[in-house]
This record gives C-alpha cells, sequence and structure tokens, in this order.
C-alpha cells in the first residue's frame, strides 16, 4: 500500500516539478500508479474509461454554461455598473475606491462565479481611477485579488458544484446556501483590513453622493442584481436545478447584454471562443482527477490516509487544524478544481467521522483554495491581478500578508463555528 502512495505522489511531484501541465501530470501519475498492480494494456484502458465516466454528468453540465454567463457579464456592460452603484453607495468614504472594489468584486464574482472573471473586470475599470487619485498601486491590486475570491464562495459557484460530485452528492442547494455568510464576512473582514491601511496613509474622503444618484446606479444594476435572485431562487425552491439555472444564467445575461446596447453579435465568436477554451482546460482537469480519485479508491488511499490521520489525535480541533494546514498547503501548487476532485475522498471520510457535516466542509475547503489562488507559484488569480495591475509580485506581497491572515481568521471562524455556514440551509430544509 505504501508502495503505491510513494508512486504515485512522487511521479506526480516531479512531474510538476519539471513544468509538466497538472492535468497531464495527473493522468501519467495515475497510470504508472495502476500499473502496479494491473497490466500496462488494462491500465490505459481502465484510466481512459474512468476519465470518460468522471465527465459523463449532467451537474458538470452546468460548468461550461457558467463560464459562457461570466465571458458575457464581462462584455456586456454588467460589470460596469455593478462598479458605479458601489461607487454611488460607498465611493464618498475616505479610501472609498478600495470599498468600492470588494463589493464590486463581491457582487460581479457572485453573479459570474469566476475569481478570475472579477478579477480582470473590476481591476481593469477600477485600476485607472486608483491610479488617477494616487492609491497605492500595489494595496489596489492585493484588495482586487484577495476580494475577487469571494465570488467563489457566494454562489453560484462553479467550484462548490465540482464538490458536489466529487463529495457523492452533498446538495448543491445547500452548498449554495451554505456560501452566503461565509463569503460575505470574508468580503467585510477584507475591509476592515483595508480601512486600517487607508487611515494610515489618510486618504480624504472621495465625493459625495445623493440619494438621487444612489437610487439612479441602483435601478441601472439591479437587472444585474436580479440575476442571483432568479438563478439561487429557482435552485432553492426546487423549480429548476443547478445546470438549468446556468442555461438561464446564459440566455439572461445574453438578453440583457444586448438591451444594455454593450454587446454587439460581432463581438459573440470571441466569447464563445473563450468560453470553450477555459472549459476545455476544466474538463480536462475534471477528467483526469477523476481518474486519479478511482486510483486512490482502488489502491484504498484514502482509507490509510483518514486511519493515519486519526491515529495521530482523537481531537478534533487538531484534525482540522492539521487538515486545513494541508489544504492551504496544496492550493499553493494546485488548482482549485483537480485539489477538490482529488482530496475530498480523502479528507470527506475523515471529518464525518468526527461529525463534521459535509456542506460545512465543502465551504471550508473551498475557502482554503480560495488562499491558494492568491499565492505564488500557481495562483492564478495572483498572476492576473498583478498583470491587470501593471505591477509584479514582489512588490504586492508585502501589502498582501496582512490579508492573508484575515482570510486565515474568517477560515478558522467557519471551522470551528459550523452555524456561519449551516444556518441558512438549515433555515430552507
Amino acid at each position: 500500500m505504501m508502495i503505491e502512495i510513494l508512486i504515485l505522489v512522487v511521479v506526480f511531484f516531479l512531474l510538476l516539478s519539471i513544468g509538466v501541465p497538472v492535468a497531464w501530470s495527473i493522468g501519467i501519475s495515475c497510470m504508472v500508479t495502476i500499473m502496479v498492480s494491473i497490466d500496462s494494456l488494462a491500465s490505459f484502458t481502465t484510466i481512459a474509461q474512468r476519465m470518460a465516466t468522471g465527465l459523463d454528468s449532467f451537474s458538470l453540465l452546468a460548468i461550461p454554461l457558467f463560464v459562457l454567463a461570466g465571458q458575457i457579464m464581462n462584455q456586456g456592460g454588467i460589470a460596469l455598473r455593478l462598479i458605479n452603484f458601489a461607487k454611488a453607495l460607498i465611493g464618498s468614504l475616505p479610501g472609498g475606491l478600495i470599498y468600492v472594489n470588494v463589493i464590486a468584486a463581491m457582487l460581479f464574482g457572485a453573479i459570474s462565479g469566476s475569481a478570475v472573471a472579477a478579477t480582470s473586470a473590476i481591476g481593469g475599470i477600477l485600476g485607472p481611477f486608483m491610479e488617477k487619485e494616487n492609491y497605492s498601486k500595489e494595496f489596489g491590486a492585493a484588495i482586487n485579488i484577495t476580494s475577487s475570491t469571494t465570488g467563489l464562495i457566494i454562489p453560484p459557484s462553479n467550484v462548490l458544484i465540482v464538490y458536489s460530485l466529487a463529495s457523492g452528492g452533498v446538495s448543491i442547494a445547500s452548498l449554495f446556501l451554505a456560501g452566503y455568510i461565509p463569503g460575505i464576512l470574508m468580503g467585510l473582514a477584507l475591509m476592515l483590513t483595508a480601512s486600517f491601511w487607508i487611515k494610515k496613509k489618510k486618504y480624504p474622503p472621495g465625493p459625495s453622493s445623493s440619494l438621487n444618484k444612489i437610487g439612479r446606479t441602483f435601478l441601472d444594476a439591479f437587472p444585474s442584481l436580479l440575476l442571483l435572485v432568479v438563478v439561487i431562487g429557482g435552485i432553492v425552491t426546487g423549480i429548476f436545478t443547478a445546470t438549468e439555472a446556468s442555461g438561464i444564467a446564459v440566455l439572461y445575461t445574453l438578453v440583457l447584454s444586448f438591451a444594455y446596447r454593450e454587446l454587439h453579435v460581432s463581438k459573440l465568436y470571441s466569447i464563445f471562443l473563450s468560453s470553450v477554451g477555459t472549459t476545455a482546460i476544466v474538463m480536462l482537469l475534471i477528467a483526469t482527477s477523476m481518474s486519479m480519485s478511482w486510483v486512490m479508491s482502488f489502491e484504498n488511499i484514502p482509507q490509510t490516509v483518514s486511519e493515519a490521520l486519526l491515529g495521530l489525535s482523537d481531537n478534533k480541533i487538531v484534525i482540522l487544524i492539521i487538515i486545513n494546514v494541508l489544504l492551504l498547503f496544496v492550493g499553493t501548487f494546485m488548482d482549485m478544481t483537480p485539489a477538490v476532485l482529488i482530496f475530498t475522498p480523502i479528507f470527506l471520510p475523515v471529518v464525518i467521522n468526527l461529525g463534521v457535516d459535509p456542506v460545512q466542509f465543502g465551504i471550508m475547503m473551498v475557502m482554503n483554495l480560495c488562499v491558494g489562488l492568491c499565492t505564488p507559484p500557481v495562483g492564478a488569480v495572483l498572476f492576473i491581478g498583478v498583470g491587470v495591475a501593471k505591477t509584479t509580485i514582489q512588490k504586492i506581497m508585502k501589502p498582501l500578508i496582512p490579508l492573508y491572515v484575515v482570510m486565515a481568521i474568517i477560515l478558522l471562524l467557519v471551522t470551528f463555528i459550523p452555524a456561519i455556514s449551516l444556518w441558512l440551509p438549515q433555515l430552507f430544509e
């Protein structure tokens, strides 16, 4: 048993270290591991079969559709209207554009379900305004990067759909409801941290805003905000599934973007092409990750790891801290989708044995991996945020550190206070 675990881990990390893409590293390491137990021809057939079977899920159809909806939102003027509403609401506060960044990222990320889309859209629009008003480029980028991850916790979220698949069918509606309070808490904590920096820099108040302007920008953004009500309301009430909701989201954003006159037919080709490219990458990662999950199950690796963790201590707090540390480490070098698919089958039996609800663990896992999106060497959101701000990773690490600390504190609260994530799902049972 230890030989199979050793082969899987060593081959995987060796391939990653020499620059092999994550999906190929997962697939090849699975192939090498399974060849220890069965012959080579059967190994190739089995891995190919498991990759195809892993994608044979109606729930997974929601991912390309939500990706497409996010691309349409990015091009259709929705982000700009959300930013204008946030500016009218809180832009008059000292350092108001920082708060606007967090609020807009939470709103846009929640609607699009993509941290990458939120980082590029919000950073691209607000960046020039911040630079014009002499904000620190590095701190602005750090806030944009960290706040964009709230959209992966606040529903709809593609990664929560992936967790539902990996966990064996945890309710997507419950996961979506569970993400609201932790996601909002994360956004508020980032704003509180930013307030200390704003006070230190002594930023003056922004231009004052009137009730008339707040009302006007709210009405302009209201159709975009209504998408959240339609999608989440429909899922929670059982009117449609998450997959059907994703199709409604595409249709809704398409109609809305044309109504705003921000989207032209000529743009659709590039939007579809970009969505197909993103979907292909995600689906390949899911396919190879599902094959790795099967290999680990075949070799009894989850049971071995579970016994090892429970053998370290019978203290629930100690085990949960160890799992958090391991997931934070995993997030620094692995993308969210394969990490969820690979490590859910390993850690979920352990936490269930400790009495942790699978819904709570799903939010905890996603929050852990959100930190990884903001950290080198693999953090996709980190690199996009740095690129949009036209700065360097070295320069933004100093302002990022206190934000990492705050994200870790909220993570610990979610880990040890179940009501934060479970109150809303239980309310709607």
